[in-house]
């Protein structure tokens, strides 16, 4: 059986440790979310939520013409479990798989996307999730099935931590080779190394294509 998966982005905080709405950063020729959601509809993922909070109407103008959806997190002054909650409840009734993935990930590539995709579409396991040098990022897949009572019954103050470290048995590793999916943005200086991590990945592309 094909499992739907739907990825769920997590775009709707303040960025105050930023000074700035991180999600509308420019990032090459587009804006950070953007990026993270044009790399996700070059994937295999069935389907796009974005969850929204802050400056919602700006945020989603961005996403203007793309076939994402889109809902807006009422409580995501609380924080960013209020959103993964919002996400879940806002998934479509034919969702099997609930992919999380931050908003200030643009960094993460399609193809790691993709291995986590394959790798929970094959396994009997509940919780995918990818690692590098024994470090777990993002994304991770989660069966709502299987987890959606107990996510809905987390107080939020660790996040999903008890659900996706809480069932070892349960969990598929993804081992990759690819650091990036343990970084995001928070800070100016997070930023800045990801544009400079970015232009030295568009001089190497360039230089295979000759």
């Amino acid at each position: 059986m094909n499992k739907r998966v739907v990825a769920v982005v997590l775009a709707a905080g303040k960025a105050e440790r930023m000074g700035r709405l991180k999600q509308l950063l420019p990032f090459g020729q587009k804006t950070v979310l953007e990026t993270v959601v044009d790399t996700l509809l070059a994937t295999s993922v069935a389907e796009i939520l974005v969850v929204l909070g802050h400056r919602a109407e700006d945020v989603q103008a961005v996403l203007s013409g793309r076939n994402v959806s889109s809902t807006v997190n009422p409580n995501y002054e609380k924080g960013m479990f209020s959103s993964v909650l919002c996400g879940l409840d806002t998934l479509p009734q034919d969702a099997d798989g609930m992919m999380m993935l931050l908003g200030d990930q643009p960094q993460i590539r399609a193809s790691v996307v993709n291995a986590v995709l394959d790798r929970f579409q094959v396994t009997d396991k509940g919780i995918v999730i990818p690692e590098v040098q024994g470090h777990r990022g993002h994304p991770v897949i989660i069966d709502i099935h299987r987890y959606g009572p107990a996510i809905r019954s987390l107080d939020g103050a660790e996040g999903l931590k008890p659900v996706v470290r809480g069932f070892p048995d349960d969990t598929e590793i993804v081992r990759l080779d690819d650091e990036s999916i343990l970084r995001d943005m928070d800070t100016p200086e997070d930023y800045e190394r990801e544009l400079r991590l970015r232009e030295i990945d568009d001089k190497r592309d360039e230089w295979l294509r000759k």
